[in-house]
């Protein structure tokens, strides 16, 4: 264990932060002296540490201390220097032409909605890391190819993605000066379907989100049908902006049908895609569902823990706290009947039907050989790019089954209308890595994305259902452009300086272990 202070809630308790060991203080004390220096600012905008009974984010230029209170918000205890903190609103470079004239700021023009409950769930994990460091706006991760869009801080560009909701018992109120969090989606889609709420009165076990009343009409009816369609990596600015021009007409006619949160939906920390997509469809933070990155150590079962990569996501959930509910679970407890599926999404725990289902029965979809000849391709960028074209074939599997459930008829299996369908489309995430957002490549994904979508919309509507389903559209994280000339490694200076730690999805340190 990591702390004497370790410790999860109960069904509805309290939580703890797992604090660093005293014996791993020295340690981390000796790394934070290395990564808080000014050679390392221009790569390294904060660490988060929590110790002696609260949380701490520190800068280069000055830290911030913070506590929970009682009432379930936050205490600042104290600061030194600069706050690095001090700016939350998430209102910040709302705008595609506002995020291009300020592109990766620094720590003093940069928002972090939402940072200390962002830092607090992570602690509360078992499996939370000694220190998180936070890499600044404009660094560049040389060590994964030099990508041009990059994510995974609490900075607002990185941590927005879009969220769209539509179609019956929602508000028609088009692109919306409104905020959210990501972790507010599941309880808003269960109020919409009219999950059985538990006896805290909440929609889901565990649940960290709330629901956004503000968005829902349900004085029509419930819808009988709900369909959730993921853009991963999609930034928010670059979606609504080509969705407003004309160039994503899916998309744009979903926003027609309901409301956009134009200041986008927050990601939790690590704005990483596995932690965000469980948290989408558990409303739980990462912290407290049990993903709580792509990769981290967990110190309980002494290895490494792996969840997004081609090899493992038919096992991403395994390490998924069996307390918590997904959306599929909650349908389920209501429904017993009812029929759910999960189209290319790792977190299936609890639907009928799963794209990984299959492959954890070893009878592996057809998979095309490549993506020559599949319609909404662009070939301009599949021949050069090798992720564009893998994530163009596995979009395109995705889509076949989600129209072929719809039809009802899917690899000689019949099916049931969804009570619930999640669909994730991955091609915007590598695009947007590749080229970073405001390229033409990213353009290309949101535009074959978008025929994609539309496909499915399309056997919805041959179904006749379409006036009674839902719909939303989100992101797991943003997704930023960043500076190709300001690249480095805090591993580096961290082993220069003699110091041992892990580091864990180039962000999580653990000190004493191999």
């Amino acid at each position: 264990m990591t702390s004497s202070t370790t410790s999860r809630r109960d069904q509805r308790g309290p939580w703890a932060a797992t604090e660093i060991a005293d014996e791993h203080r020295p340690e981390a004390d000796r790394a934070l002296e290395v990564l808080l220096d000014a050679h390392l600012e221009p790569i390294v905008d904060m660490v988060l540490v929590a110790r002696d009974g609260a949380y701490e984010a520190l800068a280069h230029d000055g830290s911030v201390r913070f506590r929970r209170d009682d009432t379930g918000g936050f205490e600042v205890l104290g600061t030194t220097g600069v706050d690095p903190l001090a700016r939350q609103d998430p209102d910040h470079l709302v705008g595609i032409d506002v995020e291009r004239a300020n592109k990766y700021p620094h720590r003093s023009a940069n928002s972090y909605p939402h940072a200390f409950e962002q830092a607090a769930q992570l602690f509360d994990s078992p499996a939370s890391p000694d220190l998180c460091v936070i890499h600044s706006a404009s660094h560049n991760w040389e060590d994964q190819g030099g990508h041009l869009g990059e994510h995974g801080s609490i900075g607002i560009v990185q941590a927005r993605a879009p969220w769209i909701i539509a179609g019956k018992g929602v508000r028609q109120l088009g692109m919306a000066a409104k905020s959210a969090r990501l972790v507010d989606v599941a309880p808003t889609l269960c109020e919409l379907l009219g999950v059985a709420r538990h006896a805290d009165g909440n929609h889901l076990a565990l649940q960290d989100g709330v629901v956004r009343d503000d968005v829902l009409d349900l004085d029509g009816g419930r819808p009988r049908h709900v369909i959730g369609f993921l853009f991963d990596g999609a930034n928010a600015n670059v979606l609504y902006d080509m969705a407003a021009r004309g160039e994503a007409p899916n998309v744009a006619r979903l926003l027609e049908m309901g409301t956009a949160f134009g200041q986008g939906a927050i990601s939790a920390l690590p704005t990483i895609t596995l932690a965000n997509h469980t948290t989408i469809l558990t409303g739980a933070f990462p912290g407290h569902h049990g993903i709580l990155n792509n990769a981290w150590y967990d110190r309980r079962l002494g290895k490494q823990v792996i969840t997004n990569s081609p090899a493992t996501w038919p096992t991403a959930m395994q390490t998924l706290d069996p307390t918590v509910e997904t959306i599929y679970q909650a349908v389920a407890r209501t429904w017993p009947e009812a029929f759910t599926a999960a189209v290319d999404e790792p977190c299936d725990t609890g639907s009928g039907f799963s794209t990984f289902h299959f492959f954890r029965r070893g009878e592996v979809p057809p998979i095309p050989r490549s993506p020559e000849g599949l319609p909404h391709v662009t070939e301009r960028f599949v021949r050069p790019s090798k992720d564009y074209a893998w994530s163009s074939v596995i979009d395109h599997m995705g889509t076949e089954q989600a129209v072929g459930v719809w039809s009802g008829h899917y690899r000689d299996e019949s099916y049931p209308l969804p009570r619930f369908m999640w669909v994730n489309f991955t091609l915007t995430d590598a695009a947007m890595h590749e080229g970073g957002p405001h390229s033409e490549m990213a353009a290309a994904s949101v535009r074959d994305s978008d025929a994609r979508l539309g496909e499915v919309l399309a056997a919805i509507e041959g179904r006749g259902v379409f006036d009674d389903c839902a719909f939303t559209l989100v992101a797991d994280h943003g997704m930023e452009e960043s500076d190709r000339e300001c690249r480095g490694d805090w591993d580096v200076s961290l082993r220069a300086a003699g110091i041992e730690a892990r580091d864990e999805a180039y962000s999580f340190l653990y000190f004493g272990v191999d």
